[in-house]
């Protein structure tokens, strides 16, 4: 096994257990993974019909693991980590701030809508942060870290291929999935056109949300391309691709600057050996594109060369002017997370926008802050590790933080189950990799695992 950190590195000796009696395992990595597939393949719209929005199978899931995560702290004979983490404190500010904007809001009288929108989002924001300090907290070793990530990486994969699907057939598969006890909160619609291209959106709620989601999993899709031992290397470079190819098809803003910050911020850190076929191969890639359908790379250009004129473009700027007034009337704590509803007022289609309306100030500093955790501890852990493999893999969960940030300021993120779970996700398992690199952690390299699926 290689080691992972320099000497600088800080050891924690809470991280060590007895000997004579062993830590329980904490399960996190299989409760994990079942939040990710009930996540990424049961379409959004499908919920238990009496709770509503906060009724999806993997809402539900995540709200039950905070209980799971108490049992672990409250039981010194499980191997939870105990130590200091910065996770924890992003994780108890965040919720201060949106429990005390759901105390706010609740001072005086709320409609039904609004009133069934606050506890919705108390709901929501349970589960996130279970999932987020499950985590940070419960995952034991590097190996577990990326097993878990391989698993991601590769349910997103076969939605993405899902979505490629839609794209060249119009099929939505997403409006023929039945399971039993769950019903349609709102009705299917044919696939979303724009100049009569599919936007697909695979078992998302819209294109745009598959494009943030796509735009999350395709640094990581990358680092185990990269590092895949030869028997899997055709696999790894296969969901590589189908990620890649889904995501153009969106036809999304945040689609190009995502790829352009994996071209500048993730890239340059490769083997110049690599870049001189990793660029090439981004530019046949775009060639490619052009070739099997020349209307979206026209499109996509459009979208940037009217900017302003545009529709989309045009809504956003209405919305900006149009919150204002909403955000004078409570500017710290907003008017309540999971309040300010689209079917009341209008669509803002910039998450960070809207959590200053409904969280105010404070709302939005806990939703940077977690983005800026993702960011520093990544970064700062990288600096201390001195395997290619693992600082690779820090950059790429950087990457995907910093990709994440921006698709949030093109749709009300928050919204939307999929991304908004994974984010915390991704945030929770950068926490895990600070943690390990930090308390004498090992990596065991990826080849070592004989199971295909942990692979």
């Amino acid at each position: 096994m290689a080691r992972v950190w320099s000497d600088t590195a800080i050891l924690d000796p809470d991280s060590f257990h007895n000997e004579d009696r062993p830590a329980r395992a904490t399960r996190a990595i299989t409760l994990l993974t079942a939040y990710v597939l009930l996540l990424t393949f049961i379409p959004s719209p499908l919920v238990l019909g009496a709770l509503g929005g906060a009724g999806s199978p993997a809402t539900l899931f995540a709200f039950t693991l905070l209980s799971w995560y108490v049992l672990l702290w409250l039981h010194p004979g499980f191997a939870l980590y105990r130590g200091r983490q910065p996770a924890r404190l992003a994780a108890a500010f965040f919720a201060f701030v949106y429990v005390a904007a759901y105390v706010s809001a609740n001072r005086h009288t709320l409609d039904s809508t609004a009133q069934n929108g606050a506890d919705r989002g108390m709901i929501f924001v349970t589960g996130w942060l279970a999932v987020m300090l499950l985590a940070a907290d419960g995952i034991e070793t590097w190996d577990q870290l990326q097993v878990l990530l391989r698993r991601l990486v590769t349910c997103i994969s076969v939605i993405a291929a899902i979505g490629i699907t839609q794209f060249a057939t119009g099929f939505n598969l997403a409006a023929f999935v039945v399971i039993p006890g769950l019903t349609r909160q709102i009705a299917f619609v044919d696939l979303l056109t724009r100049d009569g291209i599919n936007r697909p959106s695979a078992t998302t709620a819209h294109p745009l949300e598959f494009a943030a989601v796509l735009g999350l999993a395709l640094p990581l899709a990358l680092h185990q391309a990269r590092f895949a031992r030869p028997g899997i290397r055709f696999r790894r470079w296969l969901q590589v691709a189908l990620i890649a190819t889904a995501l153009p098809l969106t036809v999304s803003r945040s689609v190009v600057l995502g790829l352009v910050i994996i071209a500048c911020v993730l890239m340059p850190t490769w083997p110049a050996r690599q870049l001189r076929i990793a660029y090439p191969a981004l530019a046949g890639g775009l060639v490619a594109l052009w070739v099997v359908e020349p209307r979206l790379i026209s499109l996509i250009y459009q979208l940037f060369s009217q900017t302003g004129s545009e529709s989309s473009s045009v809504s956003r700027l209405d919305a900006y002017s149009a919150a204002g007034p909403f955000i004078a009337q409570h500017p710290w704590l907003g008017q309540g997370f999971g309040t300010f509803l689209p079917q009341t007022y209008f669509f803002v289609d910039d998450q960070y926008l809207t959590t200053l309306i409904e969280t105010g100030v404070l709302g939005l500093i806990a939703v940077l802050m977690l983005f800026l955790l993702g960011w520093c501890l990544a970064r700062s852990t990288r600096r201390i590790c001195v395997d290619q493999q693992t600082r690779d893999l820090l950059q790429c969960l950087a990457v995907s933080a910093l990709c994440t940030a921006l698709s949030f300021s093109t749709f009300d993120a928050l919204g939307y189950s999929t991304i908004s779970g994974l984010t915390f996700l991704l945030i929770g398992c950068t926490a895990a990799a600070w943690r390990l690199a930090r308390t004498g952690a090992l990596i065991e390299p990826c080849w070592w695992t004989t199971d295909d699926w942990r692979r």
